[in-house]
């Protein structure tokens, strides 16, 4: 799904003609709007403050707080850190820049950010999706929107792509730790490798 939360509205309202709107649960978007249900469709938190007070009932019957439960899952499956940093480009030189970056990109694809290789990369402008280990390419049935994702070992990711609003470049970084500080430490490793790629040191 691409980013935007009138892209999660969307999926509700094709399962609605359908009369499937039950199969929809849970979805949420990077700028932090969560949607549960298809009772509230927006993203002004009401209805994430109803989950939040649904899982602290719930945990507190099992005796736990949510700090336990996050805690629990962190130890389980990894400390997944998120940041998002945006470059401007101002006029229309601006704008000539961000299409030269995302094309040097596209023709010149990185086989490793930092440390980590690329296991995975999905252009949506060019709707394609290919393993970089087996070589596999699968379409993307998806609109066409100008995006470059790029995963990486360890579960880690890079996504870059030009804010449709703004004269910005945006990159959304995920970073897997054994911990926060972990996190934080292969976060900094890998946007710092970004904006090499991007060329905006």
């Amino acid at each position: 799904m691409l980013t935007g939360f009138k892209y999660i509205v969307e999926v509700i309202l094709n399962l609605e003609k359908e009369h499937e709107e039950n199969r929809y649960l849970f979805g949420f978007e990077e700028s932090y709007g969560y949607l549960s249900g298809t009772y509230v469709r927006d993203k002004d938190a009401v209805v994430a403050s109803m989950l939040v007070c649904e899982m602290a009932a719930y945990y507190k019957k099992q005796g736990k707080s949510l700090a336990e439960v996050i805690d629990g899952i962190y130890d389980e499956f990894g400390y997944y850190l998120n940041k998002t940093i945006s470059f401007e480009f101002e006029g229309a030189a601006g704008m000539q820049k961000m299409d030269e970056i995302m094309s040097g990109i596209r023709n010149n694809l990185p086989k490793k950010i930092d440390k980590y290789g690329v296991v995975k990369v999905c252009d949506y402008l060019l709707k394609y999706e290919k393993n970089t280990e087996s070589g596999a390419e699968n379409s993307i049935d998806l609109p066409k929107s100008n995006v470059i994702s790029l995963n990486l070992e360890g579960d880690n990711a890079v996504i870059i792509r030009p804010s449709g609003t703004e004269p910005k470049i945006k990159l959304y970084i995920t970073a897997v730790g054994k911990d926060k500080n972990d996190a934080a430490e292969i976060c900094e490793s890998l946007v710092a490798a970004a904006k090499k790629l991007l060329g905006v040191e």
